[in-house]
């Protein structure tokens, strides 16, 4: 591993390692195509934990969660937060590190029984710089309403938990779609999102096929944006319904 002035995030809905329409199970292209791009530091949505009836049915990984496969096949260190809990198993969130990584906290943002959400707070340690960063990995509900709540439920944590000298960053499935409501949270934690720095807009993110939504987010704070960009075209129209989103980023 080499020093570097910069690092690289990526945010990623995987949809429980399904493709699109749940048809085929890709858990293990999401990775290879992971692997060729290999980001620092990978917030990952929708990761599924040990789901018995699941794994069997499709031979995967009887002995591992998602987060630990990947975590092995990447060679990154790995945190899991649980969102949502079912008869034969459960899903939620994930930060992965090539960096050294210090997992906190998963904040229950649930505001609706039929949505439990997440925020798994965790910090890395980029080789050469001078102290960590604090990483949060969000997914947020579909309904408007709810999200104002968890936008109150985040800044609190962060105003609370977080100091406002640390270099911060919060990315995820924001579920955002109609993009007038995610900047509040923005502002008041002092934070920019990635793709207005470097674009002055927004890129559509889902569905894969034909994305014309813009639901993926990377927020920032005491971090400056050297370029962020969407990933498009194949594998990853083939690989989940929502596109990754990266960005590079240096103090």
């Amino acid at each position: 591993m080499i020093n570097s002035n910069s690092i690289t995030i990526t945010t990623y809905n995987i949809h429980k390692g399904m493709s699109p329409l749940n048809r085929q199970v890709v858990t293990q292209k999401i990775g290879q195509a992971l692997k060729d791009i290999n980001p620092d530091i990978l917030c990952l949505q929708e990761v599924q934990g040990q789901n018995l009836k699941r794994m069997v049915k499709y031979n995967e990984y009887p002995n591992q969660s998602q987060h630990e496969w990947f975590g092995e096949f990447l060679d990154c260190s790995h945190s899991y937060g649980k969102n949502s809990e079912y008869d034969n198993g459960h899903h939620g969130n994930a930060v992965l590190s090539r960096h050294p990584l210090d997992p906190k906290h998963n904040i229950n943002i649930t505001v609706n029984k039929l949505e439990q959400r997440g925020v798994l707070h965790c910090e890395v340690w980029p080789l050469g710089w001078p102290e960590p960063v604090v990483v949060l990995c969000a997914h947020l509900n579909l309904l408007e309403n709810d999200r104002e709540k968890q936008y109150r439920a985040i800044a609190a944590y962060v105003n609370d938990t977080i100091d406002q000298s640390r270099p911060l960053i919060l990315a995820g499935d924001f579920n955002d779609w109609k993009k007038n409501s995610c900047q509040k949270l923005a502002d008041e934690l002092n934070m920019s999102e990635a793709f207005m720095d470097v674009h002055s807009k927004l890129l559509p993110t889902f569905p894969a096929k034909m994305p014309v939504l813009s639901l993926d987010r990377i927020y920032v704070r005491n971090l400056k944006v050297k370029r962020a960009w969407v990933h498009k075209g194949k594998p990853w129209s083939d690989l989940s319904d929502h596109l990754p989103i990266s960005a590079e980023l240096c103090l």
